[in-house]
């Protein structure tokens, strides 16, 4: 299975609204093992970051009113993938693990200014 990532927003009911994801753009945020791997690791964790670290134990909302500080935590783990990228998997490289980290990532921040764009959150799932 695979993590998603999907923009949302709330309707006059209250109702949660998951957006679909325009041509052009990924929905993929990563394997499901990447839950405990990579988003939740103690390598995200000792960064400080707050809402990555959520996917270890359940599905990640990002409220709307906190989509930009999200985005300030894909910056920060964009700057140190070396640091966030598993180094003891033999059935991967790291090299190959930071590419692949980057490019979900990089799908991520894409749904959080698409986000910030309608004035939505952020759903990894």
């Amino acid at each position: 299975m695979s993590l998603s990532v999907d923009v949302f927003v709330v309707g006059e009911d209250d109702q949660m609204e998951v957006l679909d994801v325009p041509v052009g753009s990924s929905d993929l945020a990563g394997f499901e093992s990447w839950r405990t791997v990579v988003w939740g690791s103690e390598a995200v964790r000792s960064l400080g970051a707050r809402f990555f670290p959520i996917l270890a134990s359940r599905d990640l909302r990002v409220a709307p009113n906190q989509a930009a500080d999200f985005l300030a935590e894909c910056a920060l783990i964009r700057s140190n993938l070396e640091l966030v990228a598993p180094s003891a998997d033999p059935a991967k490289s790291h090299t190959e693990y930071v590419r692949q980290i980057s490019e979900r990532l990089r799908n991520i921040e894409d749904a959080c200014e698409r986000a910030q764009g309608v004035a939505g959150g952020v759903l990894i799932w």
